[in-house]
């Protein structure tokens, strides 16, 4: 079967990113790539239908299993299933959320978030600057298209396109 819909580039409206850690020198931040659950949900919705597909969610001792069910176009059912611990923010929704995004993974969506480079962003505050969305955005854009880009990526100020200023 054809998963293309699964496994098509994310795009830039797709990738989420959250600070990982801050240096030792506290002059970067380690950014990773990742996908909301919503993400999945349309991803699935648009390749099986609506209909097509569901996830089932068990507790485990620390965390939680979803298997995903998907109906293939002749009949044939797969099913896939993956965990995840319980998160420290919102334990319950965030433990579900990264089994369902998991499970996700097994079926090719967001696969290639593992491939993306290490990304820093030199800055001493502790979340994304707002001049660096637009870069990474880029990145992925230049990802998506098949371009090379460096295993470990120091996104810096003056990398950024400078704002019109108002008059």
């Amino acid at each position: 079967m054809d998963l293309n819909v699964l496994t098509a580039p994310l795009t830039v409206q797709e990738i989420e990113w959250r600070v990982q850690s801050q240096t030792k020198d506290g002059q970067k931040i380690i950014v990773v790539p990742y996908i909301t659950n919503r993400c999945v949900m349309q991803r699935f919705d648009d390749q099986f239908g609506w209909a097509g597909w569901q996830n089932e969610i068990k507790e485990i001792d620390g965390g939680f299993l979803c298997t995903i069910t998907a109906i293939l176009p002749g009949g044939e059912m797969i099913r896939k299933t993956d965990g995840a611990s319980r998160t420290s923010v919102e334990p319950v929704k965030g433990g579900i959320s990264d089994a369902m995004k998991r499970c996700a993974v097994q079926f090719g969506l967001g696969r290639a978030l593992y491939d993306f480079p290490k990304v820093l962003i030199q800055t001493t505050d502790k979340y994304i600057p707002d001049w660096a969305t637009p870069l990474l955005d880029k990145m992925v854009e230049k990802l998506n298209a098949g371009g090379a880009v460096r295993d470990v990526v120091v996104l810096k100020p003056e990398h950024a396109k400078p704002t019109a200023k108002a008059v």
